[in-house]
């Protein structure tokens, strides 16, 4: 794959730069099942990573044991998230590499989430990750677009007064890998190859860890000439 010039980091957040993802989606499953919705940790994890709100508590609805009370979705998301903040609040850490990377990288990096305002900001401040980023982080509910559509990237890419075509995505789902393609991005997967479809593959880059991004970018790029801007 020919490296194309980078002048721009957009991370995703859940299970790219903080390890929410498992926690969260492990909340889930376990109110899932307490509603009588049976699925298997490993069938949650599978199903779920990289989804919107919206739709996880949409499938879950569909498939409860009798019909849903008016104002299910609601009371059951709200239960979601008082349980995530919960868990987070109990200690959360950030991925393997993330700082390390993050002080490597002398580009705009930004934050692209398809996760509400509030849960972003609680996880990169618990993480000690949320001044890399000054005031360029997104939400999907706040801009009206969500992964895969690649608006969202598309927005952060202007935002960032940089051309879409010389961002970076740094991924961990399907769902934000193929927002990231449609954009026109540079796409870096922290994910099992065999999570991926085939077809994807010579598409993207595939990273074991944030540690190991940061050594691909000191063996195949030279960031010397930029300056970090995240104003």
């Amino acid at each position: 794959m020919a490296h194309r010039p980078i002048q721009a980091f957009i991370f995703d957040s859940d299970g790219t730069l903080v390890n929410s993802e498992e926690p969260g989606i492990e909340v889930i499953h376990h109110l899932a099942n307490q509603a009588g919705v049976e699925l298997s940790r490993e069938d949650a994890m599978r199903r779920f990573t990289g989804l919107k709100m919206k739709d996880v508590v949409d499938w879950i609805a569909d498939r409860l044991p009798k019909p849903f009370e008016q104002g299910f979705h609601e009371s059951f998301t709200m239960s979601i998230r008082q349980e995530q903040t919960r868990r987070f609040n109990e200690g959360l850490q950030s991925i393997r590499g993330a700082k390390e990377l993050l002080d490597y990288i002398q580009l705009p990096v930004s934050v692209a989430t398809n996760g509400p305002r509030e849960k972003v900001e609680l996880t990169l401040k618990l993480t000690g990750l949320r001044d890399y980023f000054s005031h360029h982080v997104y939400s999907a509910y706040e801009v009206g677009h969500f992964k895969p559509s690649p608006d969202l990237f598309l927005h952060v890419a202007d935002r960032l007064g940089v051309d879409a075509k010389k961002c970076a995505v740094v991924e961990d789902s399907l769902t934000g890998i193929t927002a990231g393609l449609e954009a026109q991005m540079e796409v870096f997967a922290l994910a099992e190859p065999h999570t991926i479809p085939q077809h994807l593959h010579e598409q993207v880059v595939f990273i074991e860890d944030l540690l190991a991004l940061k050594q691909h970018l000191i063996e195949h790029r030279n960031f010397s000439t930029f300056n970090k801007d995240t104003s």
